[in-house]
């Protein structure tokens, strides 16, 4: 019973975050092989390990700390293996803190919004990247707080579409972005 209730627990854990952790490792791992090798220890070490994760809300950070141990001990296994040992410090890189998809986002989000019309821009570079609230935003510029927040709302969704001309994006059911897949390297404003 408790493995049945664990391999559902694990179905869900890694459905929700398979594309994610998957673009870690290719972040991490530059072999396509080694990145299904480590997808693949990972997965085990999920469904030996996920019974211990104690609150539901802690999964995400838990399975990417896992993540980012094994992706160490596999740059620690190749060192020992090489001939050489002469690491450089871009050897080490793997050592970084992983960015959640807010973060990996929130890097791009400023060429998105340059590539707006010039009065959207204005808009969203003044409340989402200045700081500045809607509110005051509505006093600086005569108009009535109701238009203001209609003008960012507007101008949120011309963003969400050229982000969506980039990026599938995954949402959960609150509208968050929990995860995206970059449709081409080529996109213009990333």
């Amino acid at each position: 019973m408790k493995n049945a209730n664990n391999l559902l627990n694990l179905d869900e854990v890694w459905r929700q975050y398979q594309h994610s952790l998957k673009a870690f490792l290719h972040s991490k791992v530059a072999n396509e092989a080694d990145v299904e090798d480590l997808q693949q220890e990972i997965l085990i070490k999920t469904y030996q390990s996920l019974a211990d994760v104690q609150n539901e809300s802690s999964v995400k950070s838990w399975l990417f700390q896992l993540a980012q141990r094994t992706i160490i001990d596999f740059y620690r296994k190749r060192a020992r293996t090489q001939r050489d040992n002469d690491l450089q410090a871009d050897d080490l890189w793997f050592e970084q803190v992983p960015e959640s998809v807010e973060q990996e986002l929130a890097n791009c989000i400023a060429p998105f919004i340059q590539a707006l019309p010039e009065s959207s821009a204005e808009l969203l570079g003044s409340v989402e990247l200045g700081g500045v609230s809607q509110k005051e935003l509505a006093e600086q510029q005569g108009v009535s707080y109701s238009t203001l927040k209609s003008r960012v709302q507007k101008s949120r969704t011309e963003l969400k579409k050229l982000f969506e001309e980039c990026c599938d994006l995954t949402l959960d059911k609150h509208g968050n972005v929990i995860d995206y897949l970059q449709k081409s390297k080529a996109c213009p404003h990333c």
